[in-house]
Parts: structure tokens; C-alpha cells; sequence
């Protein structure tokens, strides 16, 4: 770059595979970053699989082979890279399996963020982390609309992990002074969601059923509400939480809740079939600690980063229809 120094900024993701991950790296590209990612080798040996995301960026971004679970490999990747931004997205985060498997969720989620804070503290100090929190945290709500300021009450391995992950991070800001943050996403969706989610679960049957290609969608708690955003929208706000002159937690929504049944609803009439034809609840699909009601207040960053969201909830489902819609008439 000669006199003109370093002009163009590193950003390490960890999770660019995933939903968020894919659209951050598509965003930073389009910043001008040059983009770095953490993938599992598994992933690298089975990329038609494990990156269908990434794989129309693969040209444009670096990809490093690393394991949460393993402090020497993420510290090795932190050393060669030596980011300007961290992007900690990685992470077990499907709630349901959670209950299944808790202990490698907390051995992953947990001592993942923890390895990522140190190895960065310890070769980048001045870089930018931000961390992946989660409503999931609030579980048991103490109020609604929650804040930043709302008490945690999880109610699955996976909501206690994003608070251990949520507090290491403060404490890493301030006990050592680093840039580290955290946002506290509400559920996002998009056509990248994985088949597991609800959303996708959900629009991925609709598809398949007005194709032909299934009968019925079998599901559990459709009372149940969420506050559902985009997640296309949501990663810009993780980027301008990195912009701020001083470090802080953000929590990102929408402001409005829907319950299963209205997202179920309006999926089959995208279609114009009625759900309560194809629907069956399923006890199998219940949670553990049913978490009932997540709505937000993103007042804060509406006004510290100027961050909006303007999309319909009806939007963000028809999207999601059409999406696979045209996935499975290709097949």
C-alpha cells in the first residue's frame, strides 16, 4: 500500500457457513473488507454439503480450517489473520438439540467464546469482537418488551450458554479494556435458514406440499411467539455495533411478535391451501422449558446506530415461500 498504510480491513468470522455468517461475508465484501472464515475441517472435505451458503463467494473470501472446541487451532488462525474486526458467530444453535446434547452445547458455546476472547486479547488487542448473543437468554421473560437492561432467565442449555458467552465478553471489555460486544439478535430468518428451524421447516413443507412432494407438516407448540426479523437487515446492524467509538451491547428486532400458528397461516396461503388441513401437533416437537413470548424494544440501537428495520412479517415469509418454492420445482 506504500504511504498510503493499511487501507483495506481484515474481518475474521467464525461461522461464515451458517445463515448470518454467509450474509455478513456478502455485506463486508461489498465494504471493501477482505474477509476471513473459521470452518471446521469436516466442513472443507464435504463443501457441497456443509458450504451450499458460501459457495458462490468461495473466490472472494479466505477460509481457514479450526475447531471451537480447540484453543491452539482458533489461535493459530487469529495469529495468521490478525484481524481489524471479529465476528464471533459460531455456535450449537439449535435450541432443540440443546436439550439433547447440553454438554457439548456449554463445551462449544462456552469455552468456544472464551478461547476466541483470550487468543484475540492476547494477539490482537485492539481488534473489534463482536459476539453473538441471543434472546433465547431472556427465556422466561421478566418483562415484555425486553431491553438490554431486561434480567436473563434461560431455559435451555443454549440460552444459559449465550449468557455465559454474553458475560465473558463484558468482562473481557471491562477488565481488559477491549473492544468487545455483544448483540442480542432476536430470531432472523431468511432462505438460507437451516432445515432444522422452525421457519424453515415450516416453508420448506408448504413447498413441498403444494408441489406434490409431501402430505403433511408435523409440529409442536403453535402458540408460541417470536419476534422474526430478517436476518439479511439484521447482520448490517452487527457491523455498525463495530463502528461505534466506544464498545456497548445492542438488542436487534423487530418490535412485534407472531405466534407458530400465524407464521404457519400465512406460509399456506402464500400457496392457497389452509393449514389446518396439512398441520398435525406432535408432542415430540415440545420443548423441555417452553419459552412462551421473545418481543423486543430495539430503542437503543434505533438510536445510537441508526439502525431500522422496515419489512413486513409478511414479507420475510413470503420470501422464504417463493425461495423454496423454485428449490423444489428445480429438483
Amino acid at each position: 500500500m506504500g504511504s498510503l498504510g493499511r487501507v483495506m480491513k481484515k474481518a475474521l468470522i467464525t461461522g461464515i457457513t451458517g445463515q448470518d455468517g454467509s450474509y455478513l461475508a456478502e455485506f463486508l465484501l461489498e465494504k471493501g473488507y477482505e474477509v476471513h472464515g473459521i470452518v471446521r475441517r469436516v466442513a472443507m472435505e464435504d463443501p457441497e454439503h456443509r458450504m451450499w451458503r458460501i459457495r458462490h463467494l468461495k473466490d472472494r473470501i479466505r477460509l481457514h480450517a479450526a475447531s471451537l472446541e480447540s484453543y491452539p487451532s482458533l489461535y493459530q488462525v487469529i495469529q495468521k489473520v490478525n484481524p481489524d474486526e471479529c465476528y464471533h458467530l459460531a455456535a450449537q444453535s439449535f435450541v432443540s438439540y440443546s436439550f439433547e446434547d447440553e454438554f457439548s452445547t456449554m463445551n462449544t458455546n462456552v469455552n468456544g467464546t472464551h478461547y476466541i476472547l483470550s487468543a484475540l486479547r492476547d494477539l490482537v488487542p485492539e481488534v473489534r469482537l463482536y459476539f453473538a448473543a441471543s434472546s433465547e437468554m431472556f427465556g422466561k421473560v421478566h418483562q415484555v418488551p425486553q431491553t438490554e437492561l431486561t434480567p436473563f432467565h434461560p431455559r435451555s442449555a443454549y440460552g444459559i450458554s449465550k449468557v455465559a458467552g454474553f458475560h465473558l465478553t463484558r468482562n473481557y471489555r471491562e477488565a481488559y479494556g477491549m473492544f468487545a460486544l455483544s448483540g442480542i439478535l432476536y430470531n432472523h430468518e431468511s432462505p438460507r435458514r437451516g432445515f432444522e428451524f422452525v421457519t424453515r421447516k415450516i416453508t420448506s413443507h408448504v413447498a413441498k406440499i403444494k408441489l406434490g412432494q409431501e402430505k403433511q407438516l408435523r409440529l409442536g407448540n403453535l402458540d408460541a411467539q417470536r419476534d422474526w426479523g430478517n436476518a439479511q437487515h439484521y447482520v448490517k446492524a452487527m457491523w455498525l455495533m463495530l463502528q461505534q467509538a466506544e464498545p456497548d451491547d445492542y438488542l436487534i428486532c423487530t418490535g412485534e411478535a407472531h405466534s407458530v400458528r400465524e407464521f404457519v397461516k400465512m406460509a399456506f396461503e402464500c400457496v392457497g391451501l389452509d393449514y389446518q388441513d396439512y398441520v398435525q401437533i406432535d408432542q415430540e416437537f415440545f420443548r423441555a422449558a417452553e419459552v412462551d413470548l421473545l418481543l423486543g424494544d430495539s430503542s437503543k440501537a434505533k438510536q445510537k446506530l441508526g439502525w431500522n428495520y422496515s419489512l413486513t412479517f409478511g414479507d420475510l415469509v413470503r420470501e422464504m415461500v417463493d425461495a423454496d418454492l423454485k428449490l423444489y420445482s428445480e429438483r
